[in-house]
């Protein structure tokens, strides 16, 4: 199976990303273009990790999953521990501005930007959504200048607030950790945050599936368009839920891959 054109590296910033210290990593987006392309809408995935390092798995085969749907996908290599906040949502924003700056030259519609991820990643989706404050080093040059809220949410199983998974909050705000709220899409969401598509498992140990809840509640309550699937078997960290590797096998969770596809279908993103 080989659902990709060739694949892309793209460094996000000429010289230095804000907040970058030498010897520490430096955030890359890889661009994964469709072989048959049925749709102009896009993805930008985030894998997880708790903010301290990011699962391929997470990443990489989701794009291709959405390459084999003929849509074109992106991931980020956001920074992780020890770099903290704001620098993962600036990446994430970065991320946004530019593929929807180039979105003409790579066939995409630059109004259906979605952004995806699992775990701690998936907080980092949510959180580019809901988050509109103006963050320490935007403003550096014109790609700044760009919006920066993707149209979509695609969360998997994902961190929503620290009751979730405090470590996750904990490596992403280290001393400030007690201003957790700040960060927390709960709090944030309005009546403007793009429609979502999340899934979960109620099974989960690691991240409590009552903040998937919680998050769906509020934005139902904001009038936002929600798509939820709370399945009753499977622990933490599914992925695509195919991996023998990893003792995920369970073809009964493997149907949200197809789940998120008839959504997109849903949104017209891609042609039926």
């Amino acid at each position: 199976m080989n659902p990709t054109s060739e694949k892309r590296v793209i460094r996000l910033w000429e010289g230095d990303a804000p907040g970058h210290r030498e010897g520490f990593e430096v955030p890359i987006l890889t661009y994964y273009p469709a072989k048959e392309k049925r749709g102009r809408g896009t993805v930008i995935i985030f894998a997880g990790g708790a903010y301290r390092l990011r699962s391929p798995y997470e990443a990489v085969d989701y794009a291709e999953r959405l390459n084999l749907a003929g849509l074109d996908a992106f991931t980020l290599d956001y920074r992780v521990k020890p770099t903290e906040f704001p620098y993962p949502l600036l990446d994430a924003r970065r991320a946004i501005r530019y593929v929807r700056a180039n979105a003409e030259a790579l066939g995409i519609d630059g109004d259906k930007i979605a952004v995806m991820g699992s775990s701690a990643g998936g907080h980092l989706a949510a959180l580019s959504a809901t988050y509109k404050a103006k963050i320490d080093g935007e403003g550096k040059d014109g790609l700044d200048e760009v919006d920066f809220l993707p149209n979509a949410q695609i969360l998997c199983y994902p961190v929503l607030d620290m009751w979730g998974h405090p470590g996750s909050f904990f490596n992403l705000l280290g001393n400030s950790y007690p201003s957790h709220r700040k960060v927390t899409p709960l709090h944030l969401a309005d009546g403007n945050t793009p429609p979502v598509f999340l899934w979960h498992t109620s099974s989960d140990a690691a991240v409590d599936v009552n903040g998937s809840f919680r998050y769906a509640e509020r934005l139902h309550e904001l009038g936002v368009s929600v798509e939820m699937h709370i399945y009753p078997i499977g622990k933490h960290g599914l992925g695509l839920a195919n991996r023998e590797d990893k003792d995920t096998v369970l073809p009964y969770v493997q149907g949200w891959a197809d789940l998120l596809v008839n959504w997109l279908k849903l949104m017209k993103w891609i042609e039926n």
